[in-house]
């Protein structure tokens, strides 16, 4: 009995360690797509837009495992609550690929002319900065079960949403001279890096309820 808990706690960690991977693989591409938006760079574009279809398959490979591994070992209580909610971090950190996926879209779209106007470059390239640094953290908060950095991530998150509110702030001023089209560009870009730090907000309140069986206030 003891060597089969064994295997199965050996299984759970590596479920807990593909998601960390998950995470530092998103965090790469929203560093490479923020990259590519600023410097018009199509060749980073293609790279991420590619890299993507790797970061669906870890998370499709990860997903079949731990249903795989439910039918298997049947697991109840804590196993089965963080086996449950490692599905639903997986299916939050492929999402925030999407967004980079999005971002690096946009960037190759609009090659060889720039997405964002020179005046807020500064502003999307930090808003690029706190995505990542976001994900990076939330690779920590699944590595660790630090509830403490968990609940520091939703307040990283108001950094976010604060450039969000700045940026579209720009776009509905009556200075702007960089007509409709662009405005829509800039918007859709706000929306990715904002919905990517709300999906990490969500894997880092995930791993708070697992530690806690509560729900981060």
């Amino acid at each position: 009995m003891a060597l089969i808990r064994s295997v199965f706690q050996d299984e759970l960690d590596g479920v807990s360690q593909t998601l960390v991977d998950l995470s530092n693989m998103v965090s790469a591409s929203i560093k490479k797509s923020t990259h590519a938006l600023i410097d018009s760079d199509l060749s980073a574009a293609e790279e991420v837009i590619s890299e993507d279809e790797k970061i669906d398959l870890v998370q499709h490979d990860l997903d079949a495992h731990i249903i795989d591994i439910i039918a298997r070992q049947q697991p109840v209580a804590s196993d089965l609550r963080a086996l449950v909610t490692a599905l639903r971090m997986s299916a939050d950190l492929e999402r925030m690929g999407d967004l980079s996926h999005h971002v690096a879209k946009l960037t190759r779209f609009r090659h060889p002319e720039p997405v964002v106007p020179a005046e807020l470059k500064d502003l999307v390239h930090h808003m690029g900065t706190v995505a990542e640094n976001l994900s990076r953290k939330v690779a920590t908060v699944i590595e660790t079960r630090d509830t403490v950095m968990a609940l520091q991530v939703e307040k990283d998150d108001d950094e976010m949403d604060g450039l969000h509110r700045q940026l579209l702030g720009n776009i509905t001023n009556a200075s702007w001279t960089h007509g409709v089209e662009s405005a829509i560009d800039i918007t859709l870009l706000g929306r990715y890096y904002e919905r990517f730090a709300d999906h990490a907000v969500s894997v880092s309140r995930r791993v708070y309820f697992l530690v806690t069986g509560t729900f981060a206030g």
